[in-house]
């Protein structure tokens, strides 16, 4: 190809990357341009808190890295090393005298196993039923996945059955009908622990519509932790993509759209208010209309710990969790959400935890515990809910206080100028609602496209959505390649 033919990238975060490693296998000379020091976007490592210690800036744990038709594609995971546990995720609950969670004095929680058997003996009464609203999913994951992230939900399903169990479980889950099935608090606990990781009030549809393809997946692929961190599935990508001649310019922020007038293709990996801003007047003032529609979410504050050694749970159980859901029972959680969609800061807030060290030892010196969580907040807030999230831990910990050795708060007005598509710390760039998962920037079998010929977006705020699956940007770059250039989508395996 020509020098004429190049292709810009704004943004080095996973769908940026995946759409640059796209468009280089397919012959096209790619430059990325990053405006931070480092790329990586929500799949950033460092040491964090303090020297030596390894936390992920953003993601942590990856139910899509092993699931999704980009990362297959691409054969993540030959390229690097992912632990994947017996456990998914757990979700401590208060043991009440006379409960089956209680055994031996001690509170139980509930623990999403990958064996949905296992996890369904487990339950107490309501295991059968638990069994029963997953297993037709586990049967056709396939199709769960590609009805759910297969592009843009203008299209028909490859699956129509996938489809309707789906649509089936979402929209039981995501209304008041959510506790027909149930008469216990631990199934529904863990159903809506992983609901939660959308912000978002519940019930409501698209925050179920999350928590079942996730819940899915827990109980299939499983919840892969990357050995090494988040940093490592960033790595692999930047090796493939400069084997192929792309190229990477870090600290290098575009704010114009001129700016890469030499470019035949622009992807760009930012919001869609910082398409917006980016490309101005360049875009049709119908297109920029929607654009400044598009809304963003409640927030997320980060407080990372570093500890003196594992944390010391009620149910030793759950320390075998890479993942943990602390909001206590469904009632609480959705009441926790509540809060934060009016605008306040809960006092028992849903904190979604992290705890790597056994599966992946190399991230901390011997005797340190790295712990990663974060809670939800309201858009824009500086707020350090600090105390808030240990004691929401404490109270399924006993003795958690006093293991903090480090603590690190970042508070979702400091996640913003982490991250220019982090609006108000708001990390999934454009809030999760139903209407914002169909027109995710616009209603279009293509909403990566925009009306300037060349044009692309290619970040969390394109279908389908939030997430670390590169999608986004795979298929915007497929787009791209089919349209611009008339080439065909090229393979992306090791061979």
């Amino acid at each position: 190809m020509t020098h004429s033919d190049r292709a810009a990238i704004v943004g080095a975060g996973p769908n940026g990357l995946a759409a640059a490693v796209t468009l280089a296998r397919a012959g096209v000379p790619v430059t990325v341009f990053e405006a931070a020091e480092t790329i990586g976007g929500g799949t950033r490592t460092t040491e964090l808190v303090r020297p030596g210690v390894l936390h992920d800036v953003c993601s942590a744990i990856h139910p899509m890295a092993l699931a999704t038709g980009f990362f297959r594609a691409f054969e993540l995971e030959r390229r690097m090393e992912f632990a994947i546990p017996e456990v998914s995720f757990a979700n401590p609950l208060d043991g009440a005298a006379g409960s089956p969670l209680r055994s031996g004095g001690r509170d139980r929680a509930a623990i999403a196993y990958r064996s949905l058997d296992r996890t369904a003996a487990e339950l107490g009464l309501d295991g059968a039923a638990y069994a029963r609203f997953y297993r037709p999913l586990l049967r056709r994951l396939e199709g769960v996945v590609d009805f759910a992230l297969g592009g843009s939900m203008v299209r028909v399903p490859r699956d129509p059955i996938a489809a309707v169990l789906t649509g089936l479980r979402t929209f039981e889950q995501g209304t008041p009908l959510w506790n027909l099935r149930f008469r216990e608090e631990a199934a529904p606990a863990l159903i809506s622990g992983v609901a939660a990781h959308s912000i978002g009030r519940m019930p409501n549809l698209a925050t179920a519509a999350v928590g079942t393809v996730l819940g899915a997946l827990a109980h299939t692929v499983g919840w892969p932790v990357p050995i090494g961190g988040s940093r490592a599935i960033t790595d692999a990508l930047a090796a493939d993509l400069l084997a192929h001649g792309g190229r990477i310019e870090t600290s290098h922020p575009i704010d114009d759209l001129a700016e890469l007038d030499g470019y035949r293709v622009k992807l760009l990996d930012t919001s869609a208010r910082g398409l917006l801003r980016i490309a101005g007047e360049a875009l049709p003032a119908r297109y920029r209309r929607a654009l400044a529609r598009f809304r963003f979410g409640d927030a997320a504050t980060k407080v990372d710990f570093v500890l003196d050694g594992p944390i010391p749970w009620r149910d030793p159980r759950v320390s075998d969790a890479p993942t943990v859901h602390l909001g206590g029972s469904r009632r609480e959680g959705a009441a926790a959400e509540q809060e934060v969609a009016r605008g306040r800061h809960p006092e028992r807030p849903y904190v979604l935890l992290a705890q790597t060290a056994g599966l992946d030892p190399s991230r901390n010196p011997e005797g340190v515990n790295a712990i990663w969580s974060y809670t939800h907040v309201p858009s824009g807030s500086n707020v350090d809910m600090s105390g808030p999230v240990i004691d929401q831990i404490e109270r399924f910990a006993p003795g958690f206080r006093d293991r903090i050795v480090d603590v690190r708060v970042t508070t979702a007005a400091q996640l913003a100028d982490y991250n220019r598509n982090y609006a108000g710390g708001d990390f999934s760039a454009g809030a999760v609602t139903m209407r914002q998962l169909l027109a995710r920037p616009i209603v279009s079998a293509e909403p990566w496209r925009t009306p300037v010929p060349g044009l692309y977006l290619c970040s969390s705020s394109a279908s389908p959505g939030p997430g670390v699956h590169g999608l986004s940007g795979w298929y915007a770059a497929r787009a791209a390649l089919r349209r611009e250039y008339g080439l065909p989508a090229p393979e992306l395996g090791l061979g």
